[in-house]
C-alpha cells in the first residue's frame, strides 16, 4: 500500500495525519525485519500472560513482590500493544499513516506507561529494602492495602506528568513536513516537525526525564542497593542480599538505559547521521521524553 507524500507537506497547525517512515533506508528489508519484531512481540504476550496466570492461580505467589511483578507484566503488555502492532503494520502492509489524535494518544500512553514502569521498579526496591532490613515486619508493612495505594499513587504520578504532553504538542503549528522518521509517535520526534519554537517542549521533556530517571534511580540506589546491601555486617550477608537483587538490577538497566540514551540522541545527536540515529531510536522504541 503506497502512501501519498504530498499529504505530508500539507499546511495547517492541526495536521490530520502523520506518516511514520519505519526504518529509513531499509524499506526493502522491512518484511525480514518484521520477523524478530513479531517473534519478540509474541514472546512478550505469551510470557507475560503466562506469568499473570501462574501468579493468579498459585496461592503461594500471592505476596508483595509478585503483586509488583503482576503490575510490571500488565504494563509491559499494554506498552507493547501501544506501539508494536503499528510497527508491524508498517513492515507488513506499508500502512504508514496515523491520525494526529491517534499519534497524540499513542504518545500519551507510551510515555505514561514508561513512567509507571519506573515507579513500579522503585516500589520493588522498597519491597527488597523491607525484606532485607526488616524481614520480621515485612508482612505487616507491605499489606495488600499498602500495595494498592502504591499502585494508585504510581498511576496518578504517571498520568499527571503526561497530561500536559499532548497539549504542548497540539499547540504547535505543523506547516511543513508531517513525516516522522520513526516507527512510533515519540514526543520529540513529533515536536521537531513543528515550524515554531519547541523550547517549552524540550524543557518539559528534560525536566520529566531528570525528575523521573534521576529521582527514581537515586531512591532505588539509596534503598537496598546501598543501605540494605552494603550496610550488612559480613561479606557473606552482602553477597547473599545482593544476589536477591540481581534480577531487579537487570530490569532497572533495561528500562533506564534506553530512556537516557534516547533523550540524549534526540536533543544532542544532531551530528549523528540520520539513518544511524533513526535506527538507534527504533531499537529503543522511542523511550524518551
Amino acid at each position: 500500500m503506497a502512501y501519498n507524500l504530498s499529504g505530508s507537506n500539507s499546511t495547517g497547525s492541526d495536521p490530520s495525519v502523520f506518516f511514520l517512515t519505519g526504518i529509513p533506508g531499509l524499506e526493502s528489508l522491512h518484511l525480514w525485519i518484521s520477523i524478530p519484531f513479531c517473534s519478540v512481540f509474541t514472546l512478550i504476550l505469551l510470557g507475560n500472560c503466562t506469568l499473570l496466570y501462574v501468579i493468579k492461580t498459585e496461592p503461594s505467589l500471592h505476596k508483595p513482590m509478585f503483586y509488583f511483578l503482576t503490575m510490571l507484566a500488565v504494563i509491559d503488555l499494554v506498552l507493547s500493544t501501544t506501539t508494536v502492532p503499528k510497527i508491524l503494520s508498517i513492515f507488513w502492509f506499508n500502512s504508514r499513516e496515523i491520525s494526529f489524535n491517534g499519534c497524540l494518544a499513542q504518545m500519551f500512553f507510551f510515555h505514561s506507561l514508561s513512567i509507571l514502569e519506573s515507579a513500579v521498579l522503585l516500589a520493588m526496591a522498597f519491597d527488597r529494602y523491607v525484606a532485607i532490613c526488616n524481614p520480621l515486619r515485612y508482612a505487616t508493612i507491605l499489606t495488600n492495602s499498602v500495595i494498592a495505594k502504591i499502585g494508585l499513587m504510581a498511576l496518578a504520578r504517571a498520568v499527571l506528568f503526561m497530561v500536559p504532553l499532548p497539549f504542548l504538542v497540539r499547540r504547535l503549528p505543523f506547516c511543513q513536513s508531517h513525516i516522522i522518521s520513526h516507527c512510533s509517535c515519540d514526543h520529540m520526534a513529533v515536536a521537531k516537525l513543528a515550524c515554531a519554537s519547541t523550547t517549552i517542549n524540550n524543557i518539559y521533556g528534560i525536566i520529566v526525564a531528570i525528575f523521573i530517571v534521576g529521582l527514581d534511580l537515586m531512591f532505588i540506589s539509596l534503598s537496598y542497593i546501598l543501605r540494605a546491601v552494603l550496610s550488612l555486617a559480613s561479606k557473606e550477608e552482602q553477597l547473599k542480599a545482593f544476589g536477591t537483587c540481581v534480577a531487579h538490577l537487570w530490569a532497572i538497566l533495561v528500562v533506564y538505559t534506553p530512556v537516557v540514551l534516547s533523550s540524549i540522541i534526540h536533543r544532542f545527536g544532531h551530528q549523528v547521521p540520520p539513518h544511524i540515529r533513526d535506527r538507534v531510536l527504533l531499537l529503543f522504541r522511542g523511550k524518551s521524553f
